[in-house]
């Protein structure tokens, strides 16, 4: 009967759960500026009469206790809420309404899943023992990440959760599929910016300059010996320049380079290893071709892992509620997340809802500007979340 209830629940919100992403969708807002998301997240839970606290300014940290006997277990369910610098393309009556921003990541979905999930646990409290804490979660797309302030101002604690569930639409995967991955499955990221300083001038003339745009060619090709010739083969590891701004003409050498890039692997001694290879090559190779640098890494999210016994626990309930055919593994992948910080506290479990319909065109992946999702999962998301809370608080 508890799944059957969760199912006619969650399709009577569903028609809601749509509205509440809609409106998310034509109001984004970038990571830590979140305040009319925040606002719009806070009023629909006082709605439900559901207890919350502000956590690391926009953050919020929901509580729903079970009524049906006492129970000191605790769990907690995520969602992020913050939107991208991407400006929308797509023709719909939902677009962005905030120019050059957009949610291109689904965490509208994210967010108004977890909301339409506090509604049905919250119909249906007196049938599970435990407390549910809902974690609306800021700057997922940020450094230094939202989770990692969240947890700094408390959302773990007071009480702390025995385990995290956290889910993301995954446009790859058709609506009603659900994927898991068992162990490490997101990468650590980590920024790099280098300034090479030359002496710049004609370009005519180069033996009387010193050519930060040689240096920063070289500088590039070289630094990719850290992953191809002294990384181990069977490390995963990712390094990656995608901004290099050399600001001078075709007969005129500037004075410096900059580049940006990013920094990738799934283990956690080797990306301290290769932090300090990376700083000496660069210094060493730039000095050694006449100019100076300027080398700063910001040290991103760590590996998201999803422990192992409860992403199996997670994986059978979830089976049961969709169908074993609804429910795949899903291969380790190199972006980063900051879910991550939670894995590193407690055991996690991070999951992926397939979103894509091809037959309807939306097929575009995350982070472009055309991105979208098949709505039909928000009633698939919430209900999912919601058996697998119950479930895993041992009802």
């Amino acid at each position: 009967m508890l799944k059957e209830n969760i199912r006619r629940i969650a399709r009577e919100l569903h028609e809601e759960a749509v509205a509440n992403r809609r409106h998310l969708h034509a109001n984004p807002e970038l990571s830590f500026k979140e305040y009319n998301t925040s606002a719009f997240v806070a009023k629909k839970l006082t709605e439900s009469g559901i207890p919350f606290e502000k956590k690391a300014d926009t953050g919020i940290v929901a509580l729903l206790k079970g009524t049906k006997s006492d129970s000191d277990q605790v769990i907690a369910l995520r969602a992020d809420i913050d939107a991208l610098p991407i400006t929308e393309a797509n023709d719909v009556a939902y677009k962005s309404q905030n120019p050059g921003v957009m949610h291109a990541c689904g965490h509208d979905m994210h967010t108004s899943s977890l909301l339409a999930t506090v509604s049905i646990l919250n119909q249906l409290k007196s049938e599970f023992s435990g407390t549910i804490k809902f974690i609306f979660q800021p700057g997922e797309e940020k450094i230094p990440g939202g989770a990692s302030l969240m947890i700094k101002d408390g959302a773990l604690e007071n009480p702390h959760p025995t385990h995290i569930i956290g889910q993301h639409v995954m446009p790859e995967l058709p609506f009603g599929k659900i994927g898991f991955c068992e162990g490490p499955y997101m990468a650590s990221s980590d920024e790099l910016y280098i300034t090479v300083k030359g002496r710049g001038g004609h370009g005519a003339i180069p033996h009387l300059n010193i050519d930060p745009v040689s240096i920063t060619c070289q500088l590039i090709v070289a630094l990719q010996q850290i992953v191809s010739r002294q990384a181990n083969p069977i490390i995963p590891s990712v390094l990656s320049f995608g901004r290099l701004i050399a600001d001078g003409a075709t007969n005129v050498i500037p004075d410096k380079v900059e580049i940006e890039g990013t920094f990738r692997t799934f283990d956690n001694e080797w990306r301290e290893e290769a932090h300090k290879r990376m700083k000496k090559m660069v210094s060493s190779l730039v000095e050694g071709m006449g100019g100076e640098c300027d080398f700063e890494i910001r040290r991103g999210y760590p590996v998201l892992i999803n422990e192992e016994r409860l992403t199996k626990e997670v994986r059978y309930y979830a089976e049961d509620f969709l169908g074993k055919e609804n429910v795949i593994n899903i291969d380790p992948c190199m972006p980063a997340e900051d879910f991550a910080f939670y894995s590193q506290q407690i055991p996690a479990c991070f999951y992926r809802i397939g979103t894509g319909d091809e037959a309807n065109g939306i097929t575009s992946g995350l982070h472009t500007p055309t991105f979208n999702i098949d709505e039909k999962s928000l009633e698939t998301g919430p209900g999912l979340m919601a058996y697998l809370a119950v479930k895993s608080l041992g009802n």
